[in-house]
């Protein structure tokens, strides 16, 4: 009979699993596109894009986990991160977005409400804050992809198919 599988170590793992296909992907955009301007919105860029994930992890870190003693990293200046910076942010961030998750698994399955939180669109249960956060990299990981075609720059195939191998992604 298969061991039960441990709710909190699943949901960690998934969490993880997604911060390894992000970096991923930011490390294998081609240099060239990492600073052009995204088509129809000429004042951002790819790296914008890109720096955006780490920034939101942190606003959302701040907002949820402050009250609750979770540190938010340093936001990144989206017009100057490098690459290498912005995977290492985006290493602390993962690691911020991680110890919520934690600390929700710890609260019966829920992030405690904090006064920062106004916006109530979000069920703070775990498994909404999870695909919440996993839905909205994977759209921004979309739009680096698209972005990417219209520049007539295709990533590289290692960057796009590691989009889709989350089994080789595991930890």
């Amino acid at each position: 009979m298969p061991t039960p599988l441990d709710l909190q170590d699943s949901i960690l793992a998934a969490w993880d699993t997604n911060c390894r296909v992000t970096a991923s992907l930011i490390e294998r955009i081609p240099s060239s596109l990492w600073s052009m301007a995204v088509p129809g919105v000429p004042r951002r860029s790819v790296r914008a894009l890109c720096a955006h994930l780490h920034n939101s992890r942190c606003s959302w870190i701040k907002t949820l986990g402050q009250e609750h003693g979770i540190a938010a990293p340093a936001r990144v200046d989206q017009r100057a991160v490098t690459r290498r910076q912005l995977v290492a942010a985006l290493r602390r961030s993962g690691r911020g977005i991680s110890d919520l998750l934690q600390l929700g698994c710890g609260r019966g399955g829920r992030i405690p409400p904090s006064k920062r939180y106004v916006w109530r669109n979000l069920s703070l249960d775990v498994g909404h804050v999870l695909t919440y956060f996993v839905a909205h990299e994977a759209h921004h990981r979309g739009q680096i992809t698209l972005v990417a075609r219209q520049l007539h720059c295709r990533l590289p195939a290692a960057a796009t198919a590691r989009l889709w191998q989350w089994r080789t992604r595991l930890p």
